[in-house]
This record gives C-alpha cells, sequence and structure tokens, in this order.
C-alpha cells in the first residue's frame, strides 16, 4: 500500500517543535538552526511560508511577499521564494514539483501579480534550479552584468526588477566584506569557519550583519542570505568553503 506523502506549514504554535530540515538535530541544539527559528518567528507573522515534508528529511519551500522579502529585489504584489530544496536522496518523487505548485497556487489565491526568485545565467550552488522552474514559465525579466538572474512567472503582465543599488556589485572598501542575515541555518557555521580561517592566515575581513527589512532593500548587491566582496567587487551568494574563499583571494592578487 503506497504512503500518504503530508506536506505541514511551520506556524508561530509548531515553530519551536519541528526540525527546520536543513540541519536535524534531534537532541544537540543547534546555533544556526536557533539564530533561524527567532528569524523566522518574526518572518511567520508578515507571511511568510515555510511549507516541508512531514518527515526527517530536506524537502521544503520558503517564500514570502516581496514587499516584505529581505532582498534588494522590488514589485508590487508578487511573491518571492527565498528557498525551493529538495535533498539528493528524496530526489525523483516529484516533491519539488509539488512545493512550487503549492507556492504558485497560494499566489493565485492571494491575488499575487506573480511569483519570482534569484537564479543565475550559470546555475549556482545554493540558488533552486533555472532549468527546473523555466519548465513553469519562469523567465528572466531582469539580471546584472556579472551573470545573476531574476526569474519570475507573472500572472498579470507585470515584472518586478532588482533595485538600483543591487546592481552596482561594487563597494568602496577593499578588503573580504561579507552580508548575511539569519535566514539559513548554516549561515553561523560558515561565519566561523571564514573567521577561523582569516585570523589564521591574517587576512582582513569585515562581516555586516544585515538585521531589517531596510538594510536587506539597500543592498550593494544581489543577496538571498548572504553575499561575498572582495577588492570592491562582488564574488558570490555561495556560502563559503576554504577552498572557494581561497580562490577568491588569489583571483584577487592577479
Amino acid at each position: 500500500m503506497e504512503q500518504t506523502v503530508e506536506f505541514i506549514n511551520l506556524t508561530p504554535e509548531t515553530l519551536a517543535d519541528e526540525h527546520l530540515c536543513c540541519i536535524i538535530r534531534t537532541r544537540k541544539k543547534h546555533p544556526g538552526v536557533e539564530a533561524k527559528r527567532q528569524w523566522l518567528a518574526e518572518r511567520l507573522k508578515e507571511g511568510h511560508v515555510f511549507r516541508k515534508l512531514n518527515q526527517k528529511c530536506c524537502v521544503m519551500i520558503e517564500y514570502a511577499p516581496l514587499e516584505m522579502a529581505w532582498v534588494p529585489v522590488e514589485g508590487e504584489n508578487y511573491l518571492y521564494i527565498y528557498c525551493l530544496w529538495v535533498d539528493g536522496k528524496c530526489k525523483k518523487h516529484g516533491y519539488g514539483r509539488e512545493l512550487l505548485e503549492y507556492c504558485l497556487a497560494d499566489a493565485k489565491a492571494q491575488g499575487k501579480s506573480g511569483v519570482c526568485l534569484l537564479g543565475a545565467k550559470k546555475q549556482k550552488a545554493w540558488l533552486t534550479s533555472r532549468a527546473f522552474v523555466e519548465k513553469f514559465g519562469f523567465q528572466t525579466v531582469d539580471a546584472t552584468e556579472d551573470g545573476y538572474e531574476l526569474l519570475a512567472l507573472s500572472l498579470d503582465g507585470t515584472t518586478p526588477h532588482f533595485t538600483p543599488s543591487a546592481k552596482a556589485q561594487s563597494i568602496p572598501e577593499q578588503e573580504l566584506t561579507i552580508y548575511y542575515d539569519m535566514q539559513c541555518p548554516f549561515i553561523l557555521q560558515r561565519v566561523e569557519l571564514v573567521q577561523a580561517h582569516c585570523q589564521e592566515k591574517d587576512i582582513p575581513v569585515t562581516f555586516r550583519l544585515v538585521e531589517t527589512l531596510e538594510q536587506a532593500k539597500a543592498l550593494p548587491c544581489v543577496f538571498n542570505n548572504w553575499a561575498v566582496f572582495y577588492q570592491g567587487q562582488f564574488q558570490t551568494v555561495n556560502l563559503l568553503d576554504i577552498p572557494t574563499l581561497e580562490r577568491i583571494l588569489k583571483r584577487g592578487k592577479k
């Protein structure tokens, strides 16, 4: 007999007891998870949706009204998808399709103008597959010179866009600079990893915590929850590991 697949949405009442998919701990509390819970507790009040498969695995979607989404994207009456993720062992069951279809149905039920998300001309780690969402009718509606794209499915002909500051992709500071918020449970791990490496190698680094919606909307680059600059130029939205960090620093020395 085929097992019934159940999806659930987190609520303020269930947030403390449900796992957050990406880092699943049963006993020991993880600081990144707890930081995400605190961030999410405020976002749920603003219409943020965290929907997941009701099993101990990473199958989930997160989206929010674009006006309240912590990204430098503007548009009226859209939903913004932060993350649509299906872990490798859970693929080939149609879960990603079900989650995206749920979001699109929710947008239509709310009378939204459409749904959008961050993508890239060349697929980037940590971003939803461009090829996957294009099957549902998503198209590139805005782009930066370095290949990041705003993908959108418009339901009424209107389109969202990156803020002018996001397209700048540059800052005056020359040292390694990382903008981040607490939207992803892995972020605190990566901050600690990069910080320890930079201290060991005597590499100047500045971490800038994005703490408000206003700060996020005014960022000088594309951003989903993390953004890296070096020598004044935007590098990536990918969470860093040490080999990637070393490649960025090495390119900058040329």
